[in-house]
């Protein structure tokens, strides 16, 4: 199983599961989840189609409460 995956693909399963982008700056997309404002803005740094680093990654998941991998 992947640890991770491209920062591309974050944002389109996020956005397939609700969130929105809220702004950007750059390269990161700053997101928010209209019915779950609790979980607060995620940011999701998009510089190509490279794996985002399992730190960076694991964070995404931590705060966003998504499992990408279902």
């Amino acid at each position: 199983m992947p640890k991770t995956m491209s920062g591309k693909k974050v944002k389109k399963v996020m956005e397939d599961r609700g969130w929105v982008v809220d702004s950007s700056v750059g390269g990161h997309f700053f997101m928010v989840n209209p019915d779950h404002p609790e979980l607060g803005k995620v940011t999701v740094p998009v510089h190509g189609n490279h794996d985002l680093k399992p730190r960076v990654f694991a964070s995404i998941k931590r705060q966003s409460k998504i499992n990408f991998f279902e």
